[in-house]
């Protein structure tokens, strides 16, 4: 598993929080030192949160489970994006559609439009529009894609949420909540930690601290989805073995 050195933490700037005067008390188990006004999160806690999130998350993924990925702030998107388009996970980048998971058939029907406006451009209904009406129809499309096309394949709810910065992403966190679906996050000293079930204290403003982190919890989601495709294959050719198997004479009956 892509483990998380304090070396790269600490040449990522992870171990910087936020103003001492912006800081959330919660979060004081996490911290290192104040230095110039600033916290500094203690990095050694950041490591070990980071594999027992990166363990967790490699058994989800090997159960099948889908997990989602969630990080509208520019700093973190595209990074986010990136890593998990890689290992075939749901993300979220953009607005969050409020009532993605407490109201989920809905956001369902609108991923369905997308695909029926796919449909419908394929086999020439919206050729028979004007000029107006197919870009009309387009931009909509265009909309939908940009909003949801990450989450097309998303079929059921996921089965945890990974968060960056869960104060700008507070709607996300709570509807996870209310649904009892475990959330995943890193979490800055300007954040409440509590409604977080596994916590990543560092760093949620610097890309490259965001990145370093994503790359030991996506390794681990990597390998887990790994080890399931290679038990499925045990399975299937232990299967197949046992079919091929000759049946057992049936032992001849003892003499009288």
């Amino acid at each position: 598993m892509a483990r998380t050195s304090f070396d790269s933490l600490l040449a990522a700037g992870a171990h910087f929080g936020h103003l001492k005067r912006k800081w959330n008390p919660a979060m004081a188990p996490y911290i290192f030192m104040e230095r110039n006004g600033i916290h500094i999160i203690d990095l050694h806690k950041t490591v070990a949160k980071t594999e027992i999130a990166a363990d967790a998350l490699k058994q989800i993924a090997k159960s099948g489970k889908r997990i989602l990925f969630v990080a509208t702030k520019k700093q973190a998107k595209d990074v986010v994006a990136e890593k998990a388009a890689a290992i075939g996970m749901p993300y979220v980048i953009e607005r969050w559609p409020g009532g993605m998971l407490t109201n989920f058939p809905t956001i369902r029907k609108a991923v369905k439009k997308m695909a029926n406006i796919d449909k419908l451009m394929a086999d020439g209904t919206y050729d028979k529009l004007s000029k107006r009406e197919n870009l009309q129809i387009r931009r909509k499309r265009a909309k939908l894609e940009k909003n949801l096309g990450s989450i097309a394949d998303l079929t059921r709810l996921p089965s945890a949420l990974f968060v960056v910065d869960v104060m700008k992403e507070h709607i996300a966190v709570s509807e996870a909540n209310r649904l009892g679906i475990p959330v995943f996050a890193i979490v800055d000293t300007n954040s409440n930690p509590d409604n977080i079930d596994f916590v990543i204290p560092a760093n949620d403003d610097a890309s490259k601290s965001v990145e370093v982190i994503l790359d030991a919890v996506c390794g681990a989601i990597a390998e887990g989805l790994e080890e399931r495709k290679a038990e499925k294959v045990d399975t299937e050719a232990a299967g197949e073995k046992k079919a091929e198997a000759p049946a057992e004479e049936a032992p001849a009956e003892a003499a009288e």
